[in-house]
């Protein structure tokens, strides 16, 4: 079998009211501003894509919220995203591994955040076959293309595929092209998947 897991809130916890909390404290504007300017919209998807630098992503999200951050304050926030490792699903991938399944991994990231999670994360990539990430392949979940990129590099069918991830966007995706699905809504999920 092939099992594809994404990286946030699946095998890391995340939070992006931390990264507008850091960037509320460093620009003095109220977070509740924030809150209500912050999207993931097209900018977002293209950073995602690897289609802008990060320091045009940077200056671009913050004239978006009104914001004025230094490059260096804006990472800072950016980076404040990740809250742990979930150690339980590192031990689960490691484990289908020796039982000699295929495990990788797909997320949606960006080069920003990719300097800073395999260093403060390196279970990630010691658990997992191989990484596909956005921004190296140009595609983002839940574009069709990218799953069939995974499924054609891992010379897998979707029948042969399990792909776990905590939006139901990507989820139905998945699900369209006959991979076996699971919704990842909070710790428990992929713990109890593989306790059946």
């Amino acid at each position: 079998m092939l099992y594809i897991f994404d990286l946030g809130n699946v095998i890391v916890d995340i939070d992006f009211k931390r990264v507008l909390g850091v960037w509320s404290n460093l620009s003095g504007t109220p977070l509740a501003v924030l809150s209500e300017r912050f999207a993931m919209g097209e900018l977002f998807q293209q950073h995602e894509r690897g289609e802008i630098s990060d320091e045009d992503f940077a200056e671009r999200l913050s004239d978006e919220m009104g914001i004025a951050l230094s490059f260096e304050q804006f990472a800072t926030g950016w980076q404040a995203v990740f809250v742990a490792l979930r150690p339980e699903v590192i031990d689960i991938m490691k484990r289908l591994r020796s039982e000699g399944h295929r495990v990788v991994v797909l997320s949606n990231t960006n080069r920003l955040h990719c300097n800073y999670w395999p260093q403060h994360y390196p279970e990630v990539a010691e658990a997992a076959d191989h990484l596909y990430l956005s921004q190296d392949i140009g595609m983002r979940k839940p574009d069709a293309n990218i799953y069939l990129h995974v499924l054609n590099a891992e010379n897998t069918s979707p029948e042969a595929a399990v792909f776990f991830d905590d939006h139901p966007a990507n989820v139905a995706a998945a699900q369209a092209l006959g991979i076996k699905t699971v919704h990842v809504t909070d710790r428990d999920v992929v713990p109890a998947y593989f306790a059946q």
